[in-house]
């Protein structure tokens, strides 16, 4: 297998990532052509703010800079340790699955259980992954 496998499921989550990017930007032009929102709140995001599906995909926008940060770190130590192969790239691939199910989800329904369980599903795998990290370093003495 590839030792650098794990650029792919890498490279679909900053997919992810843009498309959630280019669905907000959309989202906040189409919001201030029809009054919405006012394009002055953009320069301090102060004042009235947007409105809720707008506001949900700022949230999620932001939310792919938090533990999916860990995702990448995770991913680039398993290349350097050599142990970017097997389980953590199935590793990977689930939990790039789970973000593509709770961004559906968030941008979607929105309905709370099954964002729940998505988001859980997602830190799940990612500890995991850190998990095989750990052990594989501690194993091999690296």
């Amino acid at each position: 297998m590839n030792r650098y496998a794990l650029v792919y499921p890498m490279a679909a989550m900053v997919v992810l990532t843009a498309i959630v990017l280019g669905r907000m930007f959309l989202g906040r032009v189409r919001g201030v052509k029809r009054g919405e929102v006012d394009v002055r709140y953009y320069k301090t995001y102060q004042g009235d703010g947007e409105p809720r599906s707008m506001a949900q995909h700022s949230r999620h926008f932001v939310n792919l800079f938090e533990n999916p940060v860990l995702f990448y770190a995770a991913c680039v130590v398993a290349m350097v340790t050599g142990q970017g192969t097997g389980a953590i790239v199935w590793l990977a691939w689930a939990y790039v699955a789970c973000r593509i199910g709770h961004a559906f989800v968030h941008l979607g329904s929105n309905r709370i259980p099954p964002r729940i369980a998505m988001y859980a599903a997602g830190w799940t795998m990612l500890l995991a992954m850190w998990g095989v990290l750990v052990f594989g370093v501690a194993a091999h003495g690296q």
